[in-house]
This record gives structure tokens, sequence and C-alpha cells, in this order.
């Protein structure tokens, strides 16, 4: 386990050297996205036609508050989203656009979990519950995609981060903390029901 200073975009090398445990302080261009975009992604056919190149993307499983200002949008809170209930569209996601991480909370699915070594992809664990926190580390609001069509927090936000904390918790090697702490917990559940009378 180690602290790790990355750039986005990603690319295989970066994502191989990152290791379940590992802190990050990721830095560059980030897009938002929660179940609307990823049931659009999963639904489009062709990803030419895309607005946003999302090869080497990192998505962060986030409906931001952003503030209209007269110089532009700022983001005032960006605290993550449970990320386990948009898993059915990760494994295809991650064949057809490359994208390399996905930034939440509370882990992925089985299948999920398992498209990450297949396609070479990491999960990044933010912490809940410091939205305000968290917006400290995004510098700029680029630019938003689908604001009309799914409305602001379900909108994509192209965002530049610098130094956003994160834990590895799902990596491309096949560890899985969420799985690990989950089967650690119901052994020892199963051992202190087992004992009891």
């Amino acid at each position: 386990m180690g602290n790790k200073s990355i750039q986005t975009p990603l690319d295989a090398k970066v994502v191989g050297d990152m290791h379940a445990g590992d802190t990050v302080l990721l830095s560059g261009i980030i897009y938002t996205g929660r179940d609307a975009m990823h049931k659009f992604l999963f639904e489009n056919k062709d990803a030419t036609k895309l607005p946003i190149d999302l090869e080497g993307a990192v998505i962060y499983h986030c409906g931001p508050i952003v503030v209209k200002e007269p110089n532009g949008w700022r983001v005032a809170a960006a605290g993550p989203t449970t990320s386990y209930r948009i898993s059915l569209y990760i494994p295809e996601i991650l064949l057809r656009y490359g994208v390399r991480a996905f930034i939440g909370k509370g882990g992925l699915s089985p299948d999920a979990s398992s498209a990450m070594k297949k396609y070479g992809a990491v999960y990044l664990s933010a912490v809940g519950g410091c939205a305000q926190v968290l917006a400290e580390s995004i510098v700029k609001v680029i630019d938003v995609h689908y604001y009309k069509e799914f409305g602001p927090p379900e909108a994509v936000w192209k965002l530049q981060v610098k130094d956003f904390p994160l834990l590895v918790t799902i990596d491309a090697h096949g560890k899985d903390i969420h799985r690990d702490v989950a089967e650690a917990s119901a052994a020892a559940r199963n051992k202190f029901c087992g004992t009891r009378r």
C-alpha cells in the first residue's frame, strides 16, 4: 500500500500500478455521472457521437451542487453517491468506451468488480459526508453536458480537479476490499452466532 499522485487521462500502466489500499491524489479532468448517464451510455450505439471522450477517463458517481456565478459555475458540494445501483451498466461501459476508473462509495456488484480486472480499470472510494471538503479539490467547472436532458444533478459535469483524495478499493488485479470486508464480517458473524446457545 502506498500514496500516489496521478494525472488523468489514465492508461493501462498507471492503472496497473495502483493496488487496493493505496491512497490516491487525483488531478486532471473527471466527469460526473449518475444513473441517467450510465443508462444512456449503456443504450448508446455509437460512441463516436458523444460530446465527451471517455478513453482513459474517470467517472465520478456524484450529483454535485453547482452554483451559477457571473464568471461561470462553482461546485459548492460534491459528495459521492452509492455506486452499487449503477453496477449493471459498468462492464459494458468499460468494454465500449475505455473508461479507466470510477469514483463512488459503497463498492460494486460482483460482475462489475470482476470487470475491473477484465478491462484494466479501478474503483476509487471517496469519503461520504465530506461533500464540501471534496469540492475544495475541484479547481474549475470546464463544461456541462445533458443539462436539459437529465437535469442538474444527473447532468455530466466536466470538472478539473487538483489532489482529489481517494482510496483504491477495487484494483485491476482482482483485489476487492469491499468483498473482503463483507466475507470477513460474515465469517465473524457465523462464528459468533455458532457459539451462542
